[in-house]
């Protein structure tokens, strides 16, 4: 049976050390890779992490594949002036952790207290090699991650304004509220994404309502009230 691994501390960041696998109940999601979820589903056990404990650290062995099951996760890698840039965020039914090499590029954290299936990739990748289903699981999962990689590149070249917005109705199209978004994330954490400060993010949501393109009840909740003058502005 599966225990918490420690928390850790930033003074000392040992690799974590995932135990023997063992069945999970969770239901798949419906997607272009339900086939990698079912495996997952089967062969996969899971985990919990308190908030903000870390799930890898960046240049650790990528042993393990991961779905989050309740939660949000973030990815994110410190640059060498201090800053932290945000990679990603995972919510639950996203998969995470796919590498192409035999480390992990980027860390990742509980934003929140997180549920995750993990699956070992070694144990996956000799599935995909005799199961057709599994392998073309693996691909879609492969081109979501390099399609994303291409959007933030995209992203990061906009304006402000754009870059808000972008976020914004990303957020909308991934949740399950509609026009209503609950955000797991905080203010910084989406500077750190957008590669923003905190200050212009608050500016930019501030301009977006009193143009009323959106309401901002509370620092955590986002009502898209004009989602075509939105997406003018993500172009």
């Amino acid at each position: 049976m599966l225990t918490q691994p420690p928390l850790r501390s930033d003074a000392a960041r040992p690799a974590i050390s995932h135990p023997p696998i063992s069945p999970s109940p969770v239901a798949p999601r419906h997607d272009a890779s339900e086939p990698l979820t079912q495996q997952m589903t089967l062969m996969g056990a899971t985990m919990s992490f308190a908030r903000n404990a870390e799930i890898f650290g960046e240049n650790e062995p990528a042993d393990y594949l991961y779905k989050v099951i309740s939660g949000a996760v973030r990815t994110y890698k410190i640059l060498s002036d201090g800053r932290r840039q945000v990679g990603g965020f995972y919510l639950p039914g996203d998969i995470f952790g796919l590498e192409f090499a035999g480390e992990h590029t980027l860390a990742a954290e509980a934003i929140t207290n997180v549920k995750v299936l993990v699956i070992k990739r070694s144990a996956l990748a000799a599935l995909a090699d005799r199961d057709a289903g599994t392998a073309r699981g693996l691909y879609a999962l492969t081109a979501r991650e390099l399609q994303r990689a291409q959007a933030r590149i995209i992203l990061l070249v906009k304006s402000a304004q754009e870059r808000v917005a972008s976020f914004l109705l990303e957020m909308a199209e991934r949740g399950a509220g509609g026009n209503a978004i609950e955000l797991q994330m905080s203010r910084q954490d989406i500077a750190d994404y957008l590669g923003l400060t905190i200050e212009t993010v608050s500016r930019t949501l501030t301009s977006l309502e009193t143009a009323a393109a959106i309401d901002v009840p509370t620092s955590r909740r986002i009502v898209l009230r004009n989602r075509g003058a939105l997406s003018r502005l993500n172009g």
